[in-house]
This record gives C-alpha cells, sequence and structure tokens, in this order.
C-alpha cells in the first residue's frame, strides 16, 4: 500500500507539472501562430490549420518537457495501478491539478487567491483521507469481449472527439476536454484489465493496444481543448470524465474495495479531490480575465 500510494503521489506530480508546460507550449504557438494558422486553414475547412498548430505545439520545448513529465508520471501511474485500488489512483490523477495551481504559479505567473488555496487544501486533504480508507486492489480483469470493447471504445472516442470538437464553434473546449479525461480514464481502466504484464502477452492483448490509442489520442485532444479558449471549461470537464467513472468502474466491476467501515470516508475524499480538482481548474481563465482588463485600462 505505502509503495503505491507513494506511486500515484509521483504520478500526480509529474502530470500536473507536465500540464503547466503543455500549456505553456499551447499558448505560446496559438500567440504565435494565430494569423498563420487562420490562413492555412481558410481554404479547406480549418483542418490543415488545427493539423499545423498541433504539429508546432508538438515541437516545442514546453511541451517536450511536458511529455517527458507526463512519461514518467504514467510510468508511475501504471506502477500504482498494480498495487492500490483505481479510485485511489485517480483521485490522486485529480490532485495533480493542485501540483498544476501552485507550479503555475511560477511558470505561467499566474496568482492563487484565497479560494484557490483552499481547493489546493481541500485536494490534499481528501487524497489523505483516501490513503487511509483504500483497501486492497480487486483482482478482477474482465473476459476478452470486455478487453476488445476497451480498445473499440477507445478508438471511437478519440475520433469522435477530434471530429466533433473540429466542427463545433461554442462548447468546444468542453467537449475536446471531456474527451481527452475519458481517454485518459480509458488509458488507467485498460492498464488494470491487462491480465498479463510480460512482453510477449501483452503484444497479443487488444486491451494493449487501448492504452496506446487512449493515451496518445488523449494528448491530442488535450492540445485542442487547452487551445480551445477556456481553460475553465476544458480542464473541469478532463478533471470529471477522467477520474468518476474509472473509479466506479473498479469498485463495481473490477473489486476495488476500502477498509472495513472506511466506505463513506473513502467516497467523502474521492468527492474531496474532484472538487478541488474542479474548482482549481478556474484560476488560469480568472488569472487571464485580470491580466486583459489591466492591459485595456493600461
Amino acid at each position: 500500500m505505502v509503495a503505491g500510494l507513494a506511486l500515484a503521489l509521483c504520478a500526480a506530480v509529474c502530470m500536473g507539472t507536465a500540464t503547466v508546460f503543455q500549456a505553456l507550449g499551447s499558448r505560446r504557438t496559438a500567440k504565435a501562430g494565430t494569423g498563420a494558422t487562420a490562413d492555412a486553414g481558410a481554404g479547406a475547412g480549418g483542418a490543415p490549420g488545427r493539423w499545423g498548430t498541433v504539429v508546432a505545439v508538438l515541437r516545442g520545448w514546453p511541451f517536450l518537457l511536458g511529455a517527458g513529465l507526463d512519461t514518467a508520471g504514467f510510468g508511475a501511474q501504471v506502477g500504482a495501478l498494480l498495487l492500490v485500488p483505481l479510485f485511489l489512483v485517480e483521485a490522486a490523477v485529480a490532485a495533480s491539478l493542485a501540483v498544476t495551481a501552485v507550479v503555475g504559479t511560477f511558470v505561467l505567473g499566474l496568482r492563487l487567491r484565497r479560494g484557490e488555496w483552499t481547493a489546493v487544501a481541500v485536494v490534499c486533504l481528501g487524497l489523505a483521507t483516501l490513503a487511509v480508507s483504500a483497501g486492497r486492489e480487486g483482482d478482477g480483469d474482465g473476459d476478452e469481449a470486455l478487453r476488445v470493447a476497451a480498445l473499440v471504445v477507445s478508438l471511437l472516442v478519440v475520433a469522435l472527439g477530434w471530429f466533433v470538437g473540429g466542427r463545433l464553434r461554442r462548447g468546444r473546449a468542453v467537449v475536446l476536454g471531456a474527451a481527452a479525461g475519458i481517454s485518459f480514464g480509458l488509458t488507467a481502466t485498460a492498464v488494470r484489465l491487462l491480465p498479463e504484464v510480460s512482453v510477449p502477452a501483452v503484444l497479443a492483448e487488444p486491451v494493449a493496444y487501448a492504452v496506446v490509442v487512449s493515451g496518445l489520442g488523449g494528448y491530442l485532444l488535450l492540445v485542442q481543448a487547452l487551445q480551445s479558449g477556456s481553460v475553465t471549461a476544458a480542464t473541469a470537464a478532463m478533471v470529471i470524465c477522467e477520474t468518476v467513472w474509472p473509479g466506479l468502474f473498479g469498485v463495481l466491476w473490477l473489486g476495488d474495495t476500502t477498509r472495513h467501515g472506511y466506505g463513506a470516508l473513502a467516497a467523502a475524499g474521492f468527492a474531496a479531490c474532484v472538487a478541488g480538482g474542479v474548482a482549481l481548474a478556474r484560476f488560469g481563465e480568472a488569472e487571464e480575465a485580470d491580466e486583459a482588463k489591466e492591459a485595456q485600462g493600461a
């Protein structure tokens, strides 16, 4: 349990810091290439411009650094998923928003207000509560049909998220953020559905490819969500979709448990992590709005 919790916390720190650098790279590219992107996409419905923007973001050092941190975080998350319940790991993922908030004050020049510091405290308290109340990891891994379904759903979520998100004018950030969150949740769930971890066995499992599809597809959807204009909407939708349903799936299907008599406490801790993460999703956008007002006043 201690090793699994340590890995979950490591994943939270790496992923939370990675989000800051990914956002930095996305914003720099969006500001530098707004005119060029619009011209490139004008003749074909905007598709070439969208791809060009994504490529530019992926080539920038902030996003590459974020990708490296995310890779390290994912490795820690995989290790945690093999040792502790899924709901604990996903709560740690939500807690990464607290890391994002604090690191963002240094990297992005944002300011945390009293309410946001309160949200950070709520997330930390919720995670501590889960650490105390979490029980054993379930031993269920689903049948072959479920593992194939995970791959199919992963493909559909990425394809539909990209297709629908690219054609919306309103609510685009919500759709892309939710699709990214569902994809990341599928990644964690697919890891738990792997019946074997040896290389030959993994290569024969469709759920292993679901991990790749949902993980990489989630990255692309996240890039687009961060560029869609509403940090709040994108991040809040991602946090909710990435944490809630995988946690429930682990309890209802895979047999994850809490310590005897600690079920209500675990539920409260999980809710605190998610609620605190959603609350912290809005601090970046609020800060940007204040900066815009100051610029107009000047």
